[in-house]
């Protein structure tokens, strides 16, 4: 018996460093899990947010089309404009002459 009491303090010591290790290995496995899960929402909010500038970047396609279908029609009334505007100033000028 008394030789297991002896071997006790040694067999202490032993459990105390394995429950130390043990807790360093914990931390480091915590830490790990810990910018694991920062990662994933990393990566679940940029690929939110590209779905977000997709969807923008389409409605802006679209706006523009709808705007540049009207600034092509502003611009063909501009030019019928001026090309009245050019006729009647050549009607002047032949006017003018005679």
């Amino acid at each position: 018996m008394e030789v297991k009491f002896e071997k006790l303090p040694e067999n202490e010591l032993d459990l105390i460093s394995l429950i130390q290790t043990f807790n360093a290995t914990l931390e480091t496995i915590e830490k790990r899990l810990s910018r694991l899960e920062k990662m994933d929402s990393i990566e679940h909010r940029v690929e939110v947010n590209q779905i977000d500038l997709s969807d923008i970047k389409d409605s802006l396609e679209r706006i523009e089309d709808k705007h540049n279908n009207g600034i092509q029609h502003i611009n063909r009334r501009l030019d019928s404009h001026l090309v009245k505007i050019a006729k009647l100033e050549e009607e002047m000028m032949i006017s003018k002459n005679k």
